[in-house]
């Protein structure tokens, strides 16, 4: 059972699904997190779906250490700048034992420090030096699993950690047109998978110039707005433009037999998704998790009777389903443990937020059908124990998939307005959030004193909007389309 309401407390009610569903915990370093079996589950398959879809792309799995020496990692001079305030660093190679207690060895001083990745631009092109020479050898199309440390000074489970998962594109291209179409198609990629595997809708932009990843030209991101009102910055790419194949003086011999510099993008999604997953989906009972990506598909739970006979024929006919049913490349669990009552796994289920829970007792074997109970509406259905069984289970997952990103859609598209009274904005922002289409002068000045007077940030230039001339909301200037603010994590 969960104690916090989403409207009263949304931050406990977040925290307790988290930790009562058995997702993750925090360790006892600040900010680094114990992802626990079911949330490392949920993790491998978002983690399989979308490798298969960058494979099937074209880009191949590669590992980079997450050990970066410091000169290395201070050749992007704006990359450094940026992400050296928050790095971890390695000084010393050894510990020793000084009266019974673990002291650092100062004989054992690196000659260099390294740099605990915060992402790994900075590694990648320095090896670029040694395998790209021609344009014989391009594109490089190459992605990285792995894991991430940037210090946070605000943590919150999956969504700001100091340490997270993730998946960082890193490819090279011989024209900045073919990058160009390389950074779209990822973002594209990205929307895609987040509205079919995770049913999760998000707006597509360009980030503002002030904004942008350092290090690159431009940044694009796909942004999604939670049910407390608040956006979630979910994927974003990156075109790097000539940026870093300069800093590391990285050339190859194009077809007319000259040098020149690589054009180059990164990009990345992260265990962010995780928590993007439960604060658009989630309700007052616990999780609710989209059929494609859900460790259990299925729960069959046995109703046990005082009769031996018939406890053994619930057996019998529950093993025989979950034997069909796992045919059809459905993940089914049998939870037939005899020291927790039906109510209290109900429970538990409803909190992890299998998409399907089927309960068979002496009643369902007399009148031959079974309880299906559907987590996305909570409703019962009652379904005849007949070789049609599966095919309407695998209906129903697909119907469940679609109603939970319909019921996301429809909460973001009521969420989105246009306001061009400064007052009103902020009215709205502080009672409702959303995502508010309004015009921007496109300076950092007046960027940071709405961000100042209201909270909200500018989440992106939207794509799909259309270009609409006016006046910035705060300055009165001039603004030639209008950009997304909201509040945000």
């Amino acid at each position: 059972m969960i104690n916090n309401n989403r409207d009263k407390n949304y931050s406990e009610w977040y925290n307790e699904i988290i930790n009562k569903s058995g997702l993750a915990e925090f360790s006892g370093i600040r900010g680094f997190m114990v992802i626990k079996p079911y949330g490392y589950s949920l993790w491998e398959i978002i983690k399989y779906e979308l490798d298969k879809i960058l494979k099937n792309s074209g880009h191949k799995n590669i590992y980079f250490p997450i050990l970066i020496s410091k000169s290395v990692f201070s050749k992007e001079k704006e990359h450094n700048k940026f992400f050296s305030e928050g790095c971890a660093i390695v000084t010393h190679s050894k510990i020793k034992k000084y009266n019974n207690k673990s002291i650092i060895d100062s004989e054992s001083k690196l000659k260099e420090e390294l740099i605990v990745r915060p992402t790994s631009e900075s590694i990648i092109w320095n090896t670029y030096k040694k395998w790209i020479q021609s344009y014989k050898d391009l594109p490089v199309l190459l992605n990285q699993w792995g894991n991430a440390v940037r210090w946070e000074m605000r943590t919150k489970l999956f969504i700001r950690t100091s340490e997270f998962l993730w998946q960082e594109g890193h490819t090279a291209h011989s024209s900045k047109n073919e990058a160009m179409i390389e950074v779209k198609k990822i973002l594209n990629i990205y929307t895609d998978f987040l509205k079919d595997f995770m049913a999760i809708p998000v707006i597509r932009g360009i980030k503002p110039h002030i904004d942008k990843f350092h290090g690159s030209e431009n940044t694009y991101c796909i942004e999604a707005l939670m049910q407390d009102g608040k956006s979630l910055q979910i994927g974003t790419t990156h075109f790097l433009g000539q940026n870093f194949s300069k800093a590391f003086n990285v050339k190859f011999t194009n077809f007319n037999g000259k040098k020149e510099y690589i054009w180059s993008t990164s990009w990345g999604m992260s265990t962010r998704l995780i928590g993007g997953l439960i604060m658009s989906h989630s309700d007052d009972k616990g999780l609710i998790i989209p059929p494609k990506i859900a460790p259990i598909h299925i729960v069959i739970i046995p109703i046990y009777d005082n009769e031996e006979k018939k406890n053994f024929l619930i057996e019998k006919i529950s093993k025989k389903l979950i034997s069909i049913l796992s045919i059809n490349k459905l993940r089914v669990k049998y939870d037939d443990r005899k020291m927790f009552t039906p109510g209290w796994k109900f429970n538990e289920y409803e909190i992890k937020g299998i998409p399907i829970r089927i309960s068979i007792g002496k009643n369902e074997i007399k009148e031959k059908k079974v309880e299906i109970f559907r987590r996305d509406t909570c409703n019962k259905i009652y379904h005849l124990l007949d070789s049609r069984l599966p095919k309407f289970i695998i209906e129903l997952l697909n119907d469940i998939q679609k109603n939970i990103y319909k019921k996301a859609l429809n909460r973001t598209m009521k969420s989105i307005i246009k306001i061009d009274c400064f007052n009103e904005f902020k009215n709205h922002i502080n009672n409702f959030g959303g995502f508010i289409l309004s015009h921007w002068d496109g300076t950092y000045e007046t960027g940071k004193i709405i961000q100042k007077k209201t909270e909200a940030t500018i989440r992106c230039i939207p794509f799909d909007y259309g270009k609409e001339e006016g006046k910035c909301i705060y300055s009165g200037k001039y603004s030639p389309q209008r950009v997304i603010f909201s509040k945000s994590y």
